[in-house]
């Protein structure tokens, strides 16, 4: 399909403005703490106050004094509320009849106020003390054969601070299974970028942006998912660079923004255009898109040597000559069915990146939520590399995180495959053998889980329950375990969907006072830039029995694993020493606890912008893999006679990743509801369906299980034929846990075979 040049019929106001104060008001007031709020806000991205617990995008030099968008609001609203979730709460509530209720309601219930433990034999959580709590966990651990049944999971919320103790801690118990987050969204990114550029992070700066000629951005929402990115694409708008976006759907943050602090655009009712060009392709057509450009310039090389940076590829690059081979091999008719653009879009979108001289392409998880993720996230950086839009000012790859700090969890050792260097700068540091083996991701650890090879599994944050695909399997695999530990600070799936016995144990949010033995403390967090800065909270705890998760971990791995080998208690009573040690184990830190008082804090050398290439061959190395021979509907056609449709999952605008602050989806005209399916009108036609009709959407596998969900809503919508899209959590079941991208493991939410029936 073409590039539309429709406006989406759902919502015709720019995507901010009014709207978004409107529903920023009513999220404060529903908090039933206004006042407190109201004045949280205000130290939002601010130095000295507190990291907003939304998204990751970077903090602009030029930030005024209200930096905050309207999901940020929300964020902080639904954390600050006055609502608690208590003992007596559980005494009323059995954990049977809390699996009935939606995320919604259980989320809204409040935050949590105390350690609760179910023993499996009631059916209510129970009061527990942190000792007990302690060492409840430490008995299941010390009895288990080998560390290696051990999941310790990580939420991209948790701090530096938290995060490096967790991972601590799990070397000294003898495991790498550290599943998180991150295997379910970003992963292609970290392995794809890394064997390109030798490195797994952006490589551009939020200076970058305002001087970037042209921005590209694929398969993503900023309006709804970094709000603040919005800012930062508007600015760049109105100074002149062209914005080209690339996504599946009509997204109304990427046609029209209005900020709601320009008094212009607030008084006049008006907006700032986003994208000068919008393209919608099927899902999973971005790499064909990509090598279609590819192909485009090097045919146009033939007549004009300066279409690429021949002096980079020369000095810079490896495997040129085997991509050039590849991109040759690829014929016009496949790029064009596989993207589902036409010849000419490719064309005009080749003209847009060949007459822009400093580029950036930023990207989301409707890149890297597809079984060819890795190597689109390559074919990415191939077209950048072509013309040099690596290492020079204003251009650059961009990948933009979602939770607050994902990257920085796993710059500190959340991860499963841990480098070597890290490891031995740990042995360095505290005197032990670290485990080398590799570790657990996200889908392996459910396979553990539901094999008995894996007993006990401790969340550091999240909802791992509601986050993983395959719900039916994951409840099952979570329901075998010993014992399921979460650290969480408000009501959860994960919290009633437990092992055998199970722990919640409460923690403070990032907009709390986090007061320790050596004083108030503040934590770190890494941005989507690389930028590292601190983190200090402002509100009274919710209950005067939280922990931090920095403190809950010490004492976890105290009661585990003693003190012989780590002082746990004397770094949790003081995270100045905590940076200390990582800026021992990861050079990078220098200066740690100096360099997060000036400012905004300060940035993580990234040695591809410097265009020092860590990669096997020392160079920027070129990606020669071929388009995928089929795509997910294409596969799927051998299993059925039915039509396929291709559905991705996806967030409301009252949503952030599994925590539903409202039933609303505003910018795409959904109300007071969620079990909705979006279609185009082509599709609706051929299946003799109109707006409202219920459905059921039904998984085609082959691997006999059945896999469908009722009671779905058909609503019109401007998406291309042949594809569907649908909210998560509520589609998780339908996403098979052996339907993984290639090379990382990643659940491929973005590209799922499926029948829709009406009932």
């Amino acid at each position: 399909m073409s590039k539309s040049t429709k406006i989406s019929p759902a919502y015709s106001a720019p995507a901010g403005g009014w709207g978004a104060l409107k529903s920023s008001a009513k999220h404060i007031v529903k908090s039933e703490n206004a006042a407190k709020n109201v004045k949280a806000l205000l130290r939002a991205n601010q130095p000295g106050g507190f990291d907003c617990p939304g998204c990751a995008w970077g903090d602009s030099a030029d930030a005024g004094k209200i930096d905050f968008c309207e999901n940020g609001v929300k964020a902080i609203a639904w954390e600050a509320t006055s609502k608690r979730v208590n003992a007596d709460f559980f005494k009323q509530y059995s954990i049977t009849e809390l699996q009935q209720w939606d995320d919604h309601s259980l989320e809204k219930s409040g935050r949590l106020t105390q350690p609760m433990f179910y023993d499996g034999n009631s059916d209510h959580y129970q009061e527990v003390s942190w000792d007990e709590a302690f060492k409840i966990i430490a008995d299941k651990l010390q009895q288990l054969p080998s560390p290696d049944e051990a999941l310790l999971y990580t939420s991209g919320r948790a701090s530096n601070e938290a995060a490096y103790l967790y991972q601590l801690f799990g070397r000294v118990l003898g495991t790498n299974n550290f599943p998180d987050c991150s295997n379910m969204c970003h992963e292609a990114s970290g392995i794809g970028m890394t064997s390109s550029l030798g490195t797994g992070k952006g490589t551009v700066t939020m200076a970058d942006f305002d001087q970037a000629d042209a921005i590209f951005v694929f398969g993503q929402n900023p309006g709804t998912n970094h709000p603040r990115m919005l800012g930062t694409l508007r600015k760049a708008s109105k100074r002149g660079a062209t914005i080209v976006s690339i996504n599946n759907l009509r997204e109304r943050g990427l046609e029209k923004f209005s900020d709601p602090q320009s008094p212009k655009e607030m008084i006049l009712f008006t907006g700032t255009n986003i994208s000068q060009y919008y393209f919608t392709p099927r899902l999973g057509g971005d790499m064909a898109i990509l090598r279609g450009v590819a192909k485009s310039l090097f045919e146009r090389f033939k007549q004009d040597s300066t279409i690429l940076d021949s002096a980079f590829i020369a000095e810079h690059c490896h495997n040129f000559t085997a991509y050039q081979q590849s991109v040759a091999a690829t014929p016009w008719e496949k790029i064009i069915s596989q993207s589902g653009l036409d010849r000419q879009d490719i064309e005009q979108i080749t003209d847009i990146y060949a007459s822009n001289k400093k580029v950036i392409f930023t990207w989301a998880m409707g890149i890297t939520q597809h079984k060819h993720s890795v190597a689109t996230i390559q074919e990415l950086v191939n077209v950048l590399m072509l013309r040099g839009n690596i290492g020079k000012a204003g251009a650059g790859a961009c990948p933009v995180r979602g939770h607050s700090n994902v990257q920085g969890n796993r710059t500190v050792g959340i991860n499963e495959k841990p480098p070597a260097a890290f490891l031995d700068a740990v042995e360095h540091r505290y005197n032990f053998k670290a485990p080398r083996n590799n570790g657990l991701n996200t889908v392996d650890s459910l396979h553990a889980m539901l094999s008995g090879k894996a007993k006990v599994f401790i969340a550091l944050g999240g909802n791992f329950a509601a986050a993983t695909p395959d719900t039916t399997r994951t409840y099952q695999a979570l329901q075998q375990c010993d014992l399921t530990v979460q650290i969480s600070t408000k009501l959860n799936r994960s919290h009633v969907i437990t092992g055998k016995q199970s722990l919640i144990l409460p923690c403070l949010g990032r907009t709390e006072i986090d007061r320790q033995t050596s004083g108030e403390q503040c934590i770190t967090v890494e941005d989507s830039m690389s930028m590292v800065h601190s983190s200090t909270g402002q509100n009274e705890p919710a209950s005067p029995h939280l922990r931090s998760e920095t403190a809950i971990v010490a004492g976890i791995a105290k009661a585990c694993v003693g003190e012989s080998i780590v002082n746990w208690t004397k770094l949790s009573d003081d995270y100045a020493l905590i940076r200390q040690d990582i800026s021992q184990v990861l050079p990078e830190f220098f200066d740690y606890n100096q360099r997060i008082k000036i400012g905004r804090g300060f940035h993580l050398e990234n040695k591809a912008a410097l265009r020092q290439w860590k990669t096997s061959a020392s160079k920027a190395t070129f990606s020669s893999a071929m388009l995928p021979e089929q795509l997910a509907h294409e596969v799927a056609e051998s299993f059925t006679d039915k039509p396929i449709l291709t559905l991705q999952t996806l967030r409301s605008h009252d949503q952030y990743n599994t925590s539903i602050y409202g039933m609303d989806d505003r910018y795409r005209g959904i109300h007071g509801e969620r079990r909705v399916v979006f279609m185009s009108v082509d599709d609706m036609e051929k299946q003799q369906l109109g707006n409202g009709d219920k459905v059921k959407i039904t998984t085609v596998s082959n691997d006999n299980i059945i896999r469908s969900i009722p009671d779905f809503k058909v609503v019109e919508y401007n998406i291309p034929t042949g594809c569907v899209a649908a909210y998560y959590p509520e589609t998780n079941p339908l996403v098979p846990l052996e339907s993984t991208a290639d090379d990382c493991g990643t659940p491929t939410y973005k590209s799922i075979a499926v029948t829709i029936e009406k009932i």
